[in-house]
C-alpha cells in the first residue's frame, strides 16, 4: 500500500510542478519515487520517509542547480563569419582556383577551391572551409 502512496505523491507533485516550473517539487518527486522503490522492499516506513528526505535534498542541492543554470542560460547566436564555416551549400558559377560563386546562407558569395586543381561545376554540392576575407574557401561535399 505504501508504494501507491509514494507514487501519487510523486505524480501530484510533478503536475504541480508544471504549474510553478521552480524544479522545486521536481526534486521532491524524484524523492518520492526512491521510497517508492524502497517500499517495494517492505522496509519499514521510517526507512522511506529517510530515503525520501535524503533523495529529495540530495536531488535539490546536486541536480536542481544543473537544470536551472541549462534552462535559464541562453542560447548564444553566432552572427560571425565563421558560423558559415562547414555549411553544405551549392555552386552557382564554376569555382576554380581564382574564384567562381556559391550562394551561401542565403545570398551570394565569392569563392574558391581548396586545392588549387580542383574545379567545381554549376549545381555541385560543396563544403565551406573556411572564410577568407569575403571568400569562400570551398571543398567537395562528402
Amino acid at each position: 500500500m505504501g508504494v501507491f502512496i509514494w507514487l501519487i505523491a510523486a505524480l501530484v507533485l510533478a503536475c504541480g510542478e508544471l504549474a510553478i516550473g521552480d524544479f522545486t517539487l521536481l526534486m521532491l518527486a524524484g524523492g518520492a519515487l526512491a521510497a517508492a522503490g524502497v517500499s517495494l522492499a517492505h522496509v519499514p516506513t521510517w526507512v522511506e520517509v529517510i530515503v525520501f528526505g535524503v533523495t529529495s535534498i540530495g536531488m535539490t542541492f546536486s541536480l536542481r542547480p544543473m537544470l536551472r543554470k541549462r534552462l535559464l542560460t541562453a542560447p548564444t547566436l553566432d552572427t560571425s563569419v565563421q558560423a558559415l564555416v562547414g555549411a553544405t551549400v551549392p555552386v552557382i558559377e564554376t569555382v576554380d582556383r581564382h574564384g567562381g560563386q556559391i550562394r551561401l546562407d542565403g545570398s551570394i558569395w565569392s569563392a574558391r577551391s581548396r586545392d588549387p586543381s580542383e574545379t567545381f561545376a554549376v549545381g555541385d554540392i560543396v563544403n565551406v572551409i573556411s572564410i577568407d576575407g569575403t571568400t569562400a574557401v570551398i571543398w567537395k561535399a562528402q
